[in-house]
């Protein structure tokens, strides 16, 4: 299993970047090339959202993106570190898990309306989605399957 792995500043100009270099690695784990768009698309939406995030939080650390490459599938986590307030520790007189998104949706903050579109687009991209959040940060993990793949069916 190969893995590349890229950290960068939450700068909306690295994202494109982030787009190219996820092209190329999908291209070379043997994505089908009808479906690099999505793959560079999605991308591009996972690291804006992340770049607004850290960016809207004050979060200086990096956004981090790995992508890998796998027997059958081709998988990217972007991730961010702005901490999800559900899994913080209870302030007293605070409901419990209290927050703005449904149950099954990270709460990021105050960005709602633009977090939500990002993940509506992400999630029309790509069959194979995920994501998850915590005290750490949150993730955006999408998959691809590869040439391989298609041709072991």
């Amino acid at each position: 299993m190969a893995t590349v792995e890229l950290r960068f500043s939450a700068q909306p100009e690295h994202v494109r970047t982030a787009r190219l270099v996820a092209a190329a690695v999908a291209r070379r784990a043997g994505v089908d090339e009808a479906v690099l768009d999505e793959v560079r698309l999605a991308v591009g939406e996972a690291c804006s959202r992340a770049v607004g995030l850290h960016r809207s939080h004050g979060i200086t650390e990096p956004v981090s993106v790995a992508l890998t490459e796998e027997e059958k599938a081709f998988s990217i986590e972007v991730g961010d570190r702005v901490p999800d307030p559900a899994s913080a520790p209870a302030t007293p007189g605070a409901p419990s898990g209290a927050s703005r998104t449904g149950p099954d949706e990270p709460d990021h903050g105050d960005d709602g309306g633009e977090d939500e579109m990002g993940l509506a687009v992400i999630s029309g991209l790509v069959d194979d989605v995920e994501v998850r959040s915590g005290a750490d940060g949150g993730v955006i993990r999408m998959s691809w399957p590869t040439a391989l793949a298609a041709v072991r069916r």
